[in-house]
């Protein structure tokens, strides 16, 4: 049964969250009069640099009012390939995995990844062209392997090897700085989901993903579910983004909240569901 929308709460929130993080790591080169994709004013001498504004950076490693935050999943790298691990860069990544943590950990991957926000393009020009493709492809959970497994690489290579072909770095550098790091994955990535399978890439490969995934098992804030309201019409399952099983304790009745790690906290199940049965809100960390 094809899903029906009721509200659209969660999904103009999300964009308008995707926007707003698109814009403000734009933001800091156009005050300052540069350009973006690497391109430069036509001016003899910036009067400011970016690095000193209050707000300056990617998704990678930007900097706050003079606080230093950097991506957990590429010190990660950083540490295997140096077999080394400084206090700077605990200090860096402390505030993201405290916050990812207390919220969700893939609420990073729901609200501010670009690719994320890119693919749901491609969802809604794959449905436009009515392309048939299968829903899985690969286990979901491949991606903690993944994860893995770049950072075994990165410690025998001495390279961050993610970053090397990172899908995030093309569209979040490629924007501000020009990079075409990443841009045949990326070119790759829609290829599979238009013609192969939907959502390979955020449910089963990002290895970014897996670092959330596993971040994500602890979280004060969930999709929750109420059972006496639920028809179980399978709307939710439909819409879902991280991965239709995830739902599958809550709509058992087995959990009174979907517990999965791989939860983006997107709210598209709450947007489809008819009886809204479906909630985010606070959850004990200790699901019944």
């Amino acid at each position: 049964m094809a899903p029906k929308k009721t509200k659209h709460t969660f999904t103009i929130a999300r964009r308008i969250v995707q926007f707003a993080a698109l814009l403000l790591f734009m933001a800091p080169l156009l005050v300052v009069g540069y350009g973006l994709f690497g391109n430069v004013s036509g001016m003899e001498k910036v009067p400011q640099t970016a690095a000193e504004l209050p707000f300056f950076g990617s998704l990678s490693s930007s900097s706050i009012l003079g606080i230093v935050l950097l991506d957990p999943f590429a010190i990660l790298q950083a540490a295997a390939a140096a077999k080394d691990f400084t206090m700077g860069w605990l200090i860096g990544i402390l505030p993201i995995v405290v916050f990812y943590g207390i919220i969700r950990g893939r609420a990073f991957c729901g609200w501010v990844c670009p690719v994320n926000l890119l693919l749901e393009a491609v969802d809604w020009l794959r449905a436009k062209l009515n392309i048939k493709v299968v829903e899985h492809a690969i286990p979901r959970h491949a991606k903690l392997w993944v994860a893995l497994g770049i950072l075994v690489l990165s410690a025998i290579t001495g390279r961050l090897v993610f970053e090397m072909f990172s899908p995030i770095s093309l569209i979040n550098k490629g924007i501000l700085f020009g990079s075409l790091t990443g841009l045949i994955t990326l070119l790759a990535i829609v290829l599979i989901e238009l013609l192969w399978a939907r959502r390979v890439w955020c449910r089963a490969l990002c290895p970014l993903g897996g670092f959330y995934e596993a971040l994500g098992t602890v979280g004060l804030f969930s999709v929750k579910m109420d059972f006496d309201a639920c028809t179980h019409c399978g709307h939710c399952e439909a819409v879902c983004l991280a991965d239709p099983e995830i739902l599958q304790p809550a709509l058992s009745g087995e959990k009174n909240r979907v517990v999965a790690g791989d939860c983006m906290l997107c709210g598209e199940c709450v947007d489809a569901c008819p009886t809204r049965a479906l909630s985010i809100g606070p959850a004990s960390p200790f699901p019944k």
